[in-house]
């Protein structure tokens, strides 16, 4: 069996395709709370500025390209089952070359309807307009988790993260939970590896590499698949 590798990303790592943070976008439009931008009640409140927010957002993302670790980390799928746990709403992960991803956050790039069955349908960079409609009739919105709302896909990340026999974390300070959370699921005889620009704690058991993604994860991902066998 090939051995299993769970990749947990973070903002850090768009950051370096040039994509702001959500607090670095927000910033853009800081005359508004985050409650108005990123939450159920902003959406009730005035749906018109949620999709202008996202709009902007989902258009940048598409603007961005992947960068060097996004495409080292998809690398490694050609000797490794790799599955990519990530924070991120944008798709980078997906153009790199990464087959199988999930976003505990929502996608950019995928509007739903705001009904019981929330159909979602792909829209890469398009904008939703107000009063554009999914097939059951009601309004589209971003297939974003908003403040409030429940993390997506949790319990199958906890389970990959749990039989992992590498755990490479990259881009965040695991500071926004309950993602964070999931580095206390992994195996003791895991090897673990945290990349980040700088930490204030490491978490138990894993090795620290400083630096850019960019420059930090082609190296390790070219080790191990030189190592490979």
């Amino acid at each position: 069996m090939d051995e299993r590798i769970v990749v947990l990303s973070g903002s850090g790592l768009s950051a370096e395709s040039g994509l702001p943070t959500f607090r670095d976008a927000a910033g853009l439009w800081r005359q508004y709370s985050w409650v108005e931008l990123a939450s159920p009640e902003g959406w009730r409140m005035h749906p018109e500025l949620v999709l202008a927010f996202y709009n902007e957002r989902r258009a940048k993302a598409w603007a961005a390209q992947p960068n060097a670790a996004h495409l080292a980390i998809a690398s490694l799928e050609r000797k490794f089952e790799v599955t990519v746990v990530t924070q991120n709403v944008d798709a980078l992960h997906e153009r790199a070359g990464s087959t199988r991803v999930l976003h505990v956050h929502g996608e950019l790039a995928f509007a739903r309807g705001t009904g019981p069955a929330r159909r979602r349908q792909r829209i890469d960079a398009a904008p939703i307009e107000l009063g554009q409609k999914c097939e059951e009739g009601t309004q589209l919105r971003p297939d974003i988790v908003w403040f409030g709302e429940e993390t997506q896909f949790m319990e199958e990340a906890r389970e990959t993260v749990a039989a992992a026999d590498r755990v490479l974390v990259v881009g965040t300070s695991l500071s926004v939970y309950p993602a964070a959370s999931l580095v206390e699921f992994c195996r003791q005889r895991a090897r673990k590896i945290l990349n980040s620009l700088a930490m204030d704690e490491v978490p138990a058991g894993f090795e620290f590499r400083a630096g850019p993604a960019t420059a930090v994860i082609p190296t390790l991902t070219a080790e191990w698949l030189d190592n490979w066998r």
